[in-house]
């Protein structure tokens, strides 16, 4: 059901920059730097991994905005289509009362 709605896409996404800045981490922290160099490089790298998952959570709101929308709209359409069905069906069971009345 999650891939009808387009979020495993993103989940893999958010998953797989996550990963990779673990990896990268993980490879800056054993990697035979001086200290300041592997601080300043684990800094920038958090500093992206912030932005992207910044990003990532202003496109994922974007999404479900426009499936509320959407739902929104379809609920509506669907709530007027039942209402009219209901208003037919009172008028005809109506004019049988009337026809059935009358003979």
């Amino acid at each position: 059901m999650s891939e009808e709605c387009g979020y495993s896409g993103l989940g893999f996404a958010v998953g797989f920059i996550l990963g990779g800045a673990l990896g990268a981490s993980l490879a800056l922290l054993f990697a035979p730097e001086p200290g300041r160099q592997t601080r300043e490089r684990l800094r920038d790298l958090a500093a992206d991994v912030r932005d992207r998952t910044i990003a990532g959570s202003d496109e994922l709101r974007d999404k479900v905005d426009e499936v509320l929308k959407r739902s929104r709209e379809v609920f509506e359409e669907k709530k007027a289509t039942l209402s009219a069905a209901v208003q037919a069906g009172k008028e005809a069971s109506q004019r049988e009362r009337a026809r059935l009345s009358a003979h």
